[in-house]
C-alpha cells in the first residue's frame, strides 16, 4: 500500500459517497475544460447538475469528486472519465476511489486481487465478512462502527464490483475476469502502484 494510504484512517464517509460515476463524470469534464474549482462547485450547483435536493448536498458531493478525481494526479486519467466509453471511465472512477479510501484500496487489493492472483473465481458474504472481521480486530475505529454502518458499506463495496462487471448481479457467487485498460494500467506503473495491478485482474 502506498505510504500515504496507510497513514489514513478508515472513514466511514463510503456511506454518502458511493461510487458517484454520473457526478465524477460531469466533474472530471469541467476539470479537463480548466474551470478553477470554486467556479465549477458553484455551476454544478446553480445548475442543480446532479439533481439533488438541497444545494448544501449538491456542493458537498461536488467537492467530494474533485477531492477524489485529484487523487489519480493525472490529467491524462481525469479527462479519459470525462471523454471514454462508460466502462472504461468506471475502471478508473475504481483506481480514484481506491486512491481515495484505505478501505477501498484493501479491499480491492487484498480480497479481490487476492483472489485473482489465487485463481479462484468464488466471492461470497463469507470474504465480505473475513475482511471487515480482520479490520476491525486491527483498527479500533472500524471496530466503533455500528453495524448498520458495516453493513451499508458491505452493500457499497459489492455495487463497485457489480457497476465494474466483477460481478453480474447483487446474488451472483463468482467473479468475472475483468480487463484492466491500457491507460490505466500505464497510469498504475508509472506511479510505482504495481501492488494495485491484481485488483484488475492483471498478473503480470
Amino acid at each position: 500500500m502506498s505510504n500515504k494510504l496507510q497513514e489514513r484512517p478508515y472513514k466511514a464517509s463510503l456511506t454518502r459517497e458511493q461510487f458517484l460515476f454520473y457526478e465524477m463524470r460531469t466533474t472530471a469534464r469541467m476539470m479537463s475544460e480548466g474551470i478553477p474549482e470554486d467556479e465549477i462547485i458553484q455551476r454544478i450547483a446553480d445548475e442543480n447538475l446532479f439533481q439533488y435536493p438541497t444545494e448544501k448536498s449538491v456542493k458537498r458531493m461536488a467537492r467530494a469528486c474533485i477531492c477524489r478525481l485529484k487523487e489519480l494526479n493525472d490529467e491524462q486519467l481525469v479527462a479519459a472519465i470525462a471523454n471514454q466509453p462508460a466502462e472504461e471511465a468506471k475502471q478508473i472512477c475504481l483506481y480514484a476511489m481506491m486512491k481515495q479510501s484505505r478501505l477501498v484500496w484493501e479491499f480491492m487489493i487484498t480480497v479481490i486481487g487476492g483472489k485473482y492472483r489465487q485463481l479462484d473465481d468464488t466471492f461470497g458474504k463469507k470474504d465480505m465478512n473475513a475482511f471487515f472481521m480482520h479490520l476491525q480486530e486491527q483498527d479500533d475505529t472500524v471496530a466503533s462502527w455500528n453495524e448498520s454502518t458495516v453493513t451499508k458499506i458491505k452493500q457499497i463495496l459489492k455495487g463497485i464490483l457489480i457497476e465494474n462487471g466483477y460481478l453480474d448481479n447483487a446474488k451472483a457467487e463468482h467473479l468475472n475476469p475483468v480487463w484492466l485498460y491500457p491507460i490505466l494500467d500505464n497510469a498504475i506503473r508509472a506511479g510505482g502502484e504495481e501492488i494495485a495491478l491484481p485488483a484488475f485482474n492483471c498478473l503480470s
